[in-house]
C-alpha cells in the first residue's frame, strides 16, 4: 500500500487546518454578533463556548484522522468495532464536503469579480444604489459566474493536483501568511480614520447590559447565549471531516490539544481583527455594519468610496477575502480527492480530472438560483443557496460533530472508545486532553450539540409559534 503523505512542516499543517476553518462568516458574521450582544462581553461569552465546544471536539476529528490515516469516508471504518456501522457516516460527510463546494465555489468567485471591478474602479462615483445595482447586475448574469466559478474550480484542483506538499501546503501557507499581513494592514488603516474611535468602541468596550437586553428593553440573555454558542460552533467547520483529513496527514510528535488550541487562535484572531476592519470603517463615514452577503458586497464597497485612497484599500480587501474564501477551497478539495483516493484506489490526477467536472457542474444550480432558477423557492428556507447552506449548516456540521463526539467517548464495545482516542489525542509532546473532563464531554456536550441543532431548526421554521397558533395561544 502506498504510504500516505504528511505535511512538511507543522506550520504548514497548523496553517491549512486554521484555512479552512477561516472563511466568510469570519468576516461578515462574527462582527455584526459581536456589536449586536454587547462587544467585548459577548467575546468572552463566545470564548468561553469555543474552548468547551469547538476544541474537544475538534481534538477529536483530528484524532480519528490522524489514528486511521484516512479520509471521513474511511475512517470510521477503519478504527470501528466490528458489527458497527459508524461508517454509514462516512457518505454524508463526503456529501457535506461536495454541498459545501456546491455554493462557496461562486461566492469565492463573487470575491475575484470584485477584486478586479474594484482594482478598475467600476465602483467610483457610484452612491448606495448604484452599488447595489452593480452587484443585482452581477447575479443576474450566469455567463459572468460561471466564468469566475469555473475559475475558482480550475485554480484549487490545479493547487491540488501538485500533492499535498508542493501544492496544498505550499500555497496555502503562502496565502495565508499573506492574509494575516494584509488583515494587519488592512486593520491598522481601518483604525486610524478620522471618526474611527466610535467604532473601536462599539465593538471592543465591553457593554454587559447588551447581553441581557436589547436596545427595546427586551430580554435576549439566552438568545445571546445561543448565539455565541452557533458562532464557536460553526466557525471551525466540525463536523464534516475537514479537519480529520490533515489529522491523517500529520506526524505523531505533538499531542493534539495543543495544535488545535493553535487552530483555534489563529481562527478566532482572524475574526476578531476583520471586526477591527468593519466597525471603525463604517463609523468613520456614517454607515451602519450589516449581516450577510450586503456587508462584503454593498455596504464595504460604499465604504471605500468614501475613503481617501479607497479604490486601493477596496482591491486588498478583496485580495484578503478572496484568500480566506480560496484558502477554504482548496483545503475542501483535498479532503475530497482524498475521500476518492482513499475509496476507490484513485491515482490524485485521476481525482482531479473527475472532481474538477464533477464539482463545477454541481456548482451551477447555485449560481444559477439567483437568475434562472431564482422562481426556485423552498419555503422557509429560500433558494438553491439557501438549501445548500441549510442542509450543510444546520444538519450536516451539528449532527457530524455529535457523531465524532459520540465514537470518541461511547465504550469500546460499540465504538473507538475514550481510553483508545485519549493515547492518539495524548501520542508526542505538548498539552495533554482534559481526561478528567470525561463525565462532560459524555453527557453534557453532546446535549448542548443537540440543543445547537434543536434551537437552530426552531429559528430557521418557528415550530413553537406554529404551534401557539395551532392551538390559538
Amino acid at each position: 500500500m502506498k504510504e500516505r503523505e504528511t505535511f512538511a512542516s507543522r506550520l504548514g499543517f497548523v496553517l491549512i487546518s486554521a484555512g479552512c476553518a477561516i472563511g466568510l462568516g469570519n468576516v461578515w458574521r462574527f462582527p455584526y454578533i459581536v456589536g449586536q450582544y454587547g462587544g467585548a462581553a459577548f467575546v468572552l461569552v463566545y470564548l468561553f463556548f469555543l474552548f468547551i465546544m469547538g476544541l474537544p471536539i475538534m481534538v477529536m476529528e483530528f484524532a480519528v484522522g490522524r489514528a486511521s490515516r484516512k479520509s471521513v469516508v474511511c475512517s470510521f471504518q477503519e478504527l470501528e468495532p466490528k458489527g458497527t456501522r459508524w461508517h454509514w457516516y462516512g457518505w454524508f460527510g463526503m456529501a457535506g464536503n461536495y454541498l459545501l463546494m456546491m455554493f462557496y465555489t461562486t461566492i469565492a468567485g463573487w470575491l475575484l469579480l470584485y477584486f478586479i471591478k474594484m482594482a478598475k474602479g467600476d465602483f467610483v462615483g457610484h452612491d448606495a444604489a448604484g452599488v447595489a445595482q452593480i452587484f443585482g447586475d452581477m447575479t443576474a448574469d450566469p455567463g459572468i459566474q460561471i466564468l469566475f466559478m469555473g475559475l475558482v474550480v480550475a485554480l484549487g484542483m490545479l493547487v491540488c493536483s501538485r500533492g499535498l506538499q508542493n501544492g496544498v501546503e505550499k500555497v496555502n501557507k503562502s496565502m495565508m501568511l499573506c492574509l494575516l499581513v494584509l488583515m494587519v494592514v488592512l486593520a491598522v488603516r481601518a483604525v486610524t480614520l478620522p471618526g474611527a474611535g466610535a467604532g473601536l468602541e462599539f465593538y471592543l468596550k465591553p457593554d454587559f447590559g447588551n447581553l441581557v437586553h436589547n436596545a427595546q428593553g427586551d430580554f435576549i440573555l439566552g438568545e445571546t447565549v445561543f448565539a455565541a454558542m452557533g458562532q464557536a460552533f460553526f466557525t471551525l467547520s466540525l463536523g464534516i471531516g475537514a479537519m480529520a483529513i490533515f489529522g491523517s496527514y500529520i506526524g505523531k510528535e505533538r499531542r493534539l490539544m495543543g495544535e488545535a488550541i493553535n487552530v483555534t487562535l489563529l481562527d478566532t484572531g482572524v475574526a476578531f481583527v476583520a471586526g477591527l476592519i468593519i466597525f471603525p470603517s463604517a463609523f468613520a463615514f456614517g454607515v451602519q455594519p450589516d449581516a450577510g452577503p450586503s456587508l462584503i458586497f454593498i455596504t464595504l464597497p460604499n465604504i471605500f468610496n468614501a475613503m481617501p485612497g479607497g479604490r486601493l484599500w477596496g482591491a486588498l480587501f478583496f485580495v484578503f477575502m478572496s484568500f480566506a474564501a480560496m484558502s477554504t477551497v482548496i483545503a475542501v478539495f483535498e479532503n475530497i480527492l482524498s475521500c476518492c483516493m482513499d475509496k476507490w484506489g484513485w491515482s490524485r490526477n485521476k481525482a482531479v480530472a473527475v472532481n474538477t467536472v464533477l464539482i463545477f457542474l454541481l456548482s451551477l444550480p447555485c449560481l444559477l438560483g439567483f437568475n434562472v432558477l431564482s422562481g426556485l423557492q423552498v419555503p422557509m428556507v429560500g433558494g438553491v443557496l439557501d438549501v445548500e447552506d441549510f442542509i450543510v449548516s444546520n444538519n450536516l456540521l451539528p449532527l457530524g460533530s455529535l457523531l465524532y463526539l459520540l465514537f470518541c467517548v461511547t465504550p469500546e464495545r460499540f465504538g473507538w472508545g475514550y481510553r483508545k482516542f485519549l493515547k492518539e489525542a495524548d501520542t508526542g509532546e505538548g498539552i495533554k486532553f482534559p481526561a478528567s473532563l470525561r463525565f462532560y464531554f459524555t453527557w453534557i456536550l453532546p446535549v448542548i450539540v443537540l440543543i445547537i441543532f434543536v434551537v437552530g431548526y426552531e429559528q430557521k421554521f418557528h415550530f413553537i409559534r406554529m404551534l401557539k397558533d395551532l392551538l390559538g395561544l
